[in-house]
């Protein structure tokens, strides 16, 4: 399974979401589920059914990630809000695959990470 996380502004819109999911898919390709923060969950749940997407509501304090933001840091004791989402929803052994995507207007990322299944199925090929 690959889960792309979101994090995101109140002030991001739809497109906004969409240019950072985009861009990650771009590079990852197709994700099956999206994950994001519980407190932001329910702004998500729209843009998620647009997708047709499951959203998977997460905790990502203390979530180890490769990119680093102090402001997130402090605000969620973790360094990228879209890659710790990722990682929790896709379970243990997960990997990000795509590192924190930003949309251009800088009010979206999105991260993917796969499950130890998709990678060993990718490690078979």
């Amino acid at each position: 399974m690959k889960v792309a996380g979101i994090g995101f502004r109140t002030t991001a819109s739809l497109d906004s979401l969409r240019a950072a999911l985009t861009a990650a898919e771009a590079r990852g390709g197709r994700v099956d589920a999206l994950a994001t923060t519980p407190h932001k969950a329910a702004a998500l749940r729209h843009f998620a059914q647009e997708q047709g997407l499951f959203l998977y509501a997460v905790d990502v304090a203390g979530v180890p990630t490769p990119t680093q933001s102090p402001r997130i840091r402090r605000s969620f004791g973790t360094g990228s809000v879209s890659e710790a989402a990722a990682l929790v929803a896709a379970g243990p052994g997960a990997r990000i695959v795509v590192a924190r995507m930003t949309s251009p207007d800088g009010l979206a990322t999105a991260a993917i990470a796969a499950s130890a299944d998709e990678i060993m199925k990718g490690a078979a090929k």
